[in-house]
């Protein structure tokens, strides 16, 4: 049995895929989730590269079975889990495993929890669903040691950002460089995020240096967000 394993969902692209190649520098063991197999392999190659062990399980996370799946998997292998990056369903599932292991759990949301907009009045409210329940899960943990907080990005340039650039800049007639600073000068930051940037804060929750922060909403976002 290895002495660190962590699950990273979504981690085929994105926030998800530099969070699990960022920790496969601290964790003996690093699982995959996602839905793209393809893409999970090459994530699995960078995985071993760094000295770490991957599991890549491809699947729908939004299955009911999901959870289920992923944990099981998980412990029949390595037989612990000490840190998650994932949602409600699987941080429950989880929670045995987590509790024994003293483990770290990160929920991602977003800037519109704090700061909702009318253009995004749905996600600002799932947002800020996530948000409370970290919080909840985190006196929940209280006992059972288990830490959980939740991480809101801002703009981060990840393939979905730039799609979404991509179709701004087509039905404005501008370059894909005009509508990159177009979108960013209302932020008021110098630049967009990078998945590694989230990656990083995440890192650092899941491990010792954060072994005393639970219950923590931590906004990442250039300073588009100016208040405490």
């Amino acid at each position: 049995m290895l002495k660190s394993v962590a699950i990273v969902t979504g981690s085929s692209s994105g926030i998800g895929k530099a969070t699990a190649i960022r920790l496969s520098h601290d964790f003996s063991a690093v699982v995959l989730a996602a839905r793209s197999a393809t893409e999970l392999g090459e994530v699995a190659e960078q995985v071993r590269a760094n000295g770490a062990e991957p599991l890549a399980i491809d699947l729908d996370l939004m299955a009911l079975t999901a959870a289920e799946t992923v944990v099981g998997r998980t412990l029949a292998k390595f037989g612990r889990i000490d840190a998650l990056h994932g949602a409600r369903r699987l941080t429950l599932r989880a929670w045995e495993a987590l509790k024994s292991a003293k483990g770290a759990v990160v929920l991602m949301a977003g800037n519109t929890a704090e700061v909702p907009t009318a253009s995004a009045a749905a996600i600002g409210v799932i947002n800020a669903a996530i948000v409370a329940l970290a919080k909840t899960l985190a006196g929940r943990g209280l006992a059972d040691n288990i830490r959980v907080n939740s991480v809101s990005p801002g703009l981060v340039m990840t393939g979905r950002r730039l799609s979404m650039i991509e179709k701004w800049a087509s039905t404005h007639n501008v370059s894909l460089d005009e509508a990159k600073q177009a979108l960013l000068v209302p932020a008021g930051i110098a630049r967009y995020g990078e998945p590694r940037d989230i990656a990083e804060l995440i890192a650092f929750l899941v491990s010792p240096a954060a072994e005393w922060m639970t219950g923590t909403q931590l906004r990442i976002d250039g300073g588009e967000v100016k208040s405490v």
